[in-house]
Parts: C-alpha cells; sequence; structure tokens
C-alpha cells in the first residue's frame, strides 16, 4: 500500500465500518455510489461560476475547500437528514 493509506483515522475507520455493515442490497449500492461520488465532488467542486482569470467564484480570495456553495449543499443534506 501506498504511504498513509494503510492507516486509518479514527472518522476514516468508522466510515468504512459503517458501509461495510450495510446489507448487500439497492440501497446499500445506491448509498455506495453517493458517498463515491459526494467525496469526488468535495475533492474537486468543478464551480460552474469559473472566471476567467481561473477563480472560482466572484471572490479571488476564496480557496475551493471554503467554498460557501458546497458548504450550503453539504448543510443542506444534514438538515434533511435530522428533519426526520
Amino acid at each position: 500500500m501506498s504511504a498513509g493509506l494503510d492507516v486509518l483515522t479514527a472518522d476514516e475507520r468508522r466510515l468504512v465500518l459503517a458501509l461495510r455493515e450495510v446489507p448487500p442490497s439497492p440501497l446499500r449500492d445506491l448509498y455506495a455510489t453517493l458517498v463515491s461520488e459526494l467525496t469526488d465532488f468535495v475533492t474537486n467542486p468543478t464551480c460552474t461560476e469559473m472566471q476567467g482569470d481561473g477563480a472560482p467564484c466572484t471572490s479571488a480570495e476564496a480557496c475551493c475547500d471554503q467554498c460557501r456553495k458546497l458548504e450550503s449543499l453539504l448543510e443542506g443534506l444534514r438538515s434533511r437528514l435530522h428533519a426526520g
């Protein structure tokens, strides 16, 4: 294994073990696909507001890892999960 891939943080371990506990089913497949696609999106949001100078949005100071649109999307998902 590559350096670092053989050691998981507590959060990473919890996520992997939680996925393994979901019984094989179409729901598990959908869940695994969603987690994979969400991870891909969070690591590379490909902002639709890319400016000509390469800035990802209206603020040249904004960092992609602090993207307000992405934060809003994730908070919306969390709110829906906890709503009921």
